[in-house]
């Protein structure tokens, strides 16, 4: 785990140097992102007004909390582990043999290497809005910083696990994006306006209920089995997104690429 960590580390001040060396567009896609994700609040804010009171049980403060949430998990699991929406270009072109003849993981290899720079803007943009909303309430911020992380985690667990099926179904690129949408939607709106079979869905094959309304769930009414069995749900969905990838990998037909990474 140690070790793995430090290719991470590593990944990341690599990534971010590259970035910063064209600052002027790393800082327009960043603050492009953030200033698109705004916009969203005077949506909901029309949206509340209009209806008054709440909406499925929802505040306008719990709406502006998963949305924090939702934007701080994506953007830091796509400045980590951008190139997880890559894995099916990289199987079906055959450019996947270049991660193979690394001495490191082959997964977290694959996962760190590239960056989104749209993303620090996602990842910034919830900060932001826990701050202006939540101010200094320090509950808010634990309850937030655990669903980053978990969220974070979740969303690479969910576009990986969509991904790997290209090892069978040759290009999964369309369903890889589908179920990344399905999570970010899942993310953003009160969950009990979905029907039963929906809700399920959004706390078992894409979990990513677990990551943002759990969270706002034991910030409102903290329950310890509650938090324990959310836990334990996401590091098994997380363990086996990582072995679905290394055991469909076994099925990879090498494309005899020569591929230079720098």
């Amino acid at each position: 785990m140690k070790k793995h960590l430090k290719i991470i580390a590593c990944y990341f001040r690599l990534n971010l140097a590259s970035s910063l060396e064209y600052r002027s567009s790393f800082l327009t896609q960043a603050f492009g992102m953030a200033l698109s994700n705004s916009t969203f609040i005077f949506f909901w804010w029309i949206a509340f007004k209009q209806i008054g009171g709440t909406i499925a049980g929802y505040s306008f403060q719990d709406e502006l909390f998963i949305w924090a949430v939702t934007s701080s998990a994506f953007g830091l699991a796509y400045v980590l582990f951008a190139n997880v929406s890559n894995i099916t270009r990289l199987i079906v072109s055959g450019e996947l043999d270049t991660f193979l003849l690394q001495p490191c993981n082959v997964l977290v290899s694959v996962l760190c290497a590239r960056t989104s720079l749209s993303a620090y803007g996602d990842l910034a943009y919830g900060f932001i809005l826990m701050a202006i909303v939540f101010g200094v309430n320090l509950s808010a911020w634990l309850w937030f910083f655990a669903g980053v992380v978990i969220g974070c985690f979740l969303f690479a667990a969910i576009t990986l696990t969509a991904h790997s099926l290209s090892f069978y179904w040759g290009d999964a690129t369309t369903l890889g994006q589908l179920a990344t949408e399905f999570a970010i939607n899942f993310s953003i709106y009160p969950d009990k306006i979905y029907g039963p079979a929906v809700r399920a869905l959004m706390f078992s094959l894409i979990p990513i209920g677990l990551a943002v309304h759990i969270p706002l769930r034991l910030f409102r009414d903290f329950s310890p089995w509650i938090a324990a069995a959310a836990l334990g749900g996401v590091l098994l969905y997380c363990v086996f997104a990582g072995w679905f990838f290394l055991r469909s990998l076994r099925r990879y037909e090498s494309g005899n690429v020569i591929v230079t990474r720098l």
